[in-house]
């Protein structure tokens, strides 16, 4: 990029057709239309549930003939469908550079695992005290990592890719290890401390009914989606798997997510009369915690002299969170028709136009806090001082 002035690019927005100009930027960052619009595309879908549910009240009893566990079967296969393309775009033959990334990826999980949840936690239980079924669902969001749309906002960011196809595969296999164990954690014991016996009545759930749906949906997901990748990187090459397969079958995901909204709001076609003041409520703790949880991983990554590509692919990997999963639990776990789902379809409606927000952030910030080569400033300053005392000494 000779001749242009790294930081002067960033201010103009330009970064949102063409991200090579600023610090980490990359050739491909341009937001597509299945993402750039995948609010319209769930308010749609909400819109077209209610109408189904309204003109063929019949489609309850269809959905239902077949059953895997509490879940239809064409519940089921759109649920899985949803996880699969996510997981199969997971790049897991990077892990081997976890060793190369241990700084990185120790506060990375110290963002995504030990932050991010309590956060998500305390805001659920601040804002929702009189609704345990939509804290259920705001905690199961924040349980889940994510593994997905956080790639596209980090291109657009700007952020190191490399890393954040590292921190992807770590969440990937974190969330199949630890998903359940934790939401059984926050939502049965820790809330049952907080609320009382009362509380822990009315959210209690088995650790194995959340471990059983997240081995279908996102364990079978998961175990296809590295068969996948390992079968046709070797048979095609990794340039044809992931800029031509992935690109093909990376936007079908939204298939199986608009279809689960749409049959949930069929469903539910009687309970939208509430939805504006629902919405609200649920949106408020989300709001917060997508700013607060970007805020706290972008300043601690800086504090602890990330370059600006890494800051940025710790903070959006830390702020963004897994709904299909999330989706995908609560309906299995307390059904399609369950403000618990509900609660968890709330979520991508927040958070896709939040995040596209705080990429324009990010690159604020990497003007006012970071020099041309994506140094923190700090550092930079650090060392001339330390260099010019040294010089002295000699």
């Amino acid at each position: 990029m000779e001749g242009r002035n790294y930081n002067e690019y960033c201010k103009k927005g330009d970064f949102l057709k063409d991200t090579t100009g600023c610090v980490g930027g990359t050739n491909s960052g341009s937001l597509g239309i299945i993402s750039k619009y995948l609010t319209l595309w769930i308010l749609l879908a909400m819109a077209g549930g209610i109408i189904l549910g309204a003109v063929y009240p019949q489609v309850a009893t269809i959905l239902d003939a077949v059953r895997i566990e509490q879940v239809s079967l064409p519940i089921a296969i759109g649920l899985i469908w949803m996880m699969y393309p996510p997981l199969a775009g997971v790049k897991y033959e990077e892990l081997y550079k976890m060793k190369q990334q241990g700084k990185a990826l120790s506060a990375s999980i110290v963002q995504n695992w030990i932050i991010g949840p309590a956060l998500m936690f305390a805001l659920a239980w601040i804002f929702l005290p009189d609704l345990p079924e939509y804290r259920i669902g705001l905690i199961l969001i924040g349980l889940a990592r994510c593994i997905a749309m956080v790639l596209v906002w980090n291109q657009l960011a700007g952020g190191d890719n490399e890393l954040c196809a590292v921190l992807v595969a770590v969440n990937s296999i974190f969330q199949v290890a630890l998903y359940s164990v934790l939401a059984y954690v926050f939502i049965t014991v820790l809330s049952a401390w907080i609320g009382g016996a009362g509380a822990g009545a009315v959210v209690d759930i088995s650790i194995w009914e959340v471990a059983k749906a997240v081995f279908i949906y996102l364990g079978i997901p998961f175990i296809a989606g590295i068969i996948t990748r390992s079968v046709l990187v070797k048979k095609r090459g990794k340039d044809w798997y992931d800029n031509v397969f992935m690109k093909k079958l990376g936007p079908t995901a939204l298939i199986g997510l608009l279809f689960t909204i749409i049959v949930m709001f069929s469903l539910k076609g009687e309970y939208i009369v509430k939805l504006p003041t629902d919405v609200f409520r649920i949106a408020v703790p989300l709001l917060l915690y997508f700013i607060i949880m970007f805020g706290i991983s972008f300043i601690m990554s800086y504090r602890l002299g990330f370059s600006y590509d890494q800051s940025t692919t710790l903070a959006f990997t830390a702020a963004s969170n897994n709904f299909e999963l999330a989706i995908a639990v609560a309906v299995a776990v307390f059904g399609i028709g369950s403000s618990i789902a509900f609660a968890a379809v709330v979520g991508p409606l927040i958070e896709v136009p939040v995040m596209l927000g705080l990429v324009h952030v990010a690159r604020r910030v990497s003007v006012m806090w970071f020099d041309q080569n994506g140094l923190p400033i700090n550092r930079r300053i650090t060392a001339t001082v330390i260099g010019n005392t040294n010089k002295k000494e000699e």
